[in-house]
């Protein structure tokens, strides 16, 4: 057994990071300023989007595009219930109506044929996750949506350095949210992105992110502007990214491919070790062109044979020092959405055969080789006792 625990996660911050951090502290200015200018547009370059807004949280930023879409009573908004709570309370909070679609059980992505089923005369939006970091088939979902009006919104909060069909996810869609919390594929240690097709949509999110000031009171401060008034043109929301923030996220962008590539290699040892390991089995490969951020390495237990519970397994990983995630837990079942919706066991069969199945392992730039042998080697050991 490990002397050490290994978690399940842990952020890259090198010397550079630290420093960049520690000259904006020294700066004098630490919130909105020149770093998260910076951040935004090398961001923008990357994804090759132009209208990108950094906020506090990927939250943040689903409350903004939800708020944007100004729902109405009765308004539908379609997700998964395999994904995190934070998605599923937006719409509720916004005042929509969350339908839940289940998923593709080999992938964990959205089911696009159960998505047919629940679009409807009242779905004014879709939210597809990119699960793990393996992009959804958009050109289905644009399919099915053609001539309607649905807006398309990406939850990429696992899919920085994603691609599909050549392209970076959420060049085309109406709206791509990112996530930085630390577990992601690169971190400003709360943060989050939306990336924009239109520019008037933009803008007004722009707005909303900064109390509802126009663009000269958002600005007033910056380069010497002398800008002295401001004015509300909307009421808005303090969800402004720090300089702090940006000053980490600025490098960690930079070695993002570098990250993804040691993701990749770690993953790929993952894939032949549970090729050959009975009763495991690793998420599948979609057969459409895309490339994969590897933000999470999940598993699935055949829990008959192994007689089993996954909360047990994942007690034991931890008991040999070993870390694991669960992601996700089905939201359709939680207390609240259950007893209002009326959801219940048996809903949305996929989801929650792999809701109790699945569990997240060990996966970050800094895991070493040894790392992930003593990660196969508890897996082995726990295997082992089960029989």
């Amino acid at each position: 057994m490990r002397k050490l625990f290994l978690p399940f996660s842990k952020p890259t911050i090198d010397n550079k990071m630290i420093k960049e951090v520690v000259d904006t502290l020294k700066s004098g200015w630490i919130t909105s300023g020149p770093k998260v200018e910076q951040f935004e547009y090398s961001f923008s370059k990357y994804i090759k989007q132009k209208n990108v807004i950094s906020l506090t949280s990927a939250t943040a930023a689903l409350h903004l595009v939800l708020k944007f879409l100004d729902l109405k009573e009765g308004d539908e908004v379609i997700t998964p219930s395999m994904t995190w709570t934070s998605a599923v309370n937006m719409i509720e909070l916004n005042g929509g109506i969350p339908v839940f679609v289940d998923i593709d059980p080999s992938t964990l992505n959205i089911s696009i044929k159960d998505l047919k089923k629940k679009i409807s005369k009242k779905t004014k939006a879709i939210i597809p996750v990119h699960f793990a970091g393996q992009p959804v088939d958009m050109d289905a979902i644009t399919e099915i949506t053609k001539g309607k009006k649905i807006t398309i919104i990406e939850d990429a909060a696992h899919a920085l350095g994603s691609y599909y069909k050549g392209k970076h996810v959420g060049k085309n869609s109406d709206f791509t949210i990112f996530s930085f919390h630390p577990n992601k594929n690169i971190t400003t240690g709360e943060g989050g992105i939306i990336a924009c097709k239109d520019s008037f949509a933009a803008e007004k999110i722009r707005i909303l992110k900064s109390h509802g000031l126009d663009k000269n009171g958002q600005s007033r401060f910056l380069k010497k502007k002398k800008i002295f008034q401001y004015e509300v043109v909307q009421p808005g929301y303090k969800y402004n990214m720090t300089d702090i923030q940006a000053a980490l996220g600025i490098h960690q962008l930079n070695r993002l491919d570098e990250f993804i590539k040691r993701r990749t290699i770690l993953a790929e040892n993952y894939n032949k070790f549970f090729q050959k390991m009975k009763f495991i089995q690793p998420l599948s490969v979609a057969k459409y062109n895309f490339k994969h951020a590897w933000h999470l390495y999940i598993i699935k237990l055949d829990l008959e044979k192994l007689n089993i519970s996954r909360d047990e397994f994942m007690r034991r990983l931890t008991d040999l020092n070993i870390g694991s995630g669960l992601h996700y837990s089905p939201i359709h079942l939680h207390k609240y959405y259950k007893a209002k919706y009326f959801y219940k066991h048996g809903d949305l069969p996929n989801t929650e055969y792999c809701g109790n199945c699945i569990l997240s392992l060990p996966l970050f730039p800094k895991m070493t080789n040894k790392d992930q042998k003593d990660v196969i080697m508890a897996i082995e050991n726990i295997i082992f006792k089960c029989k």
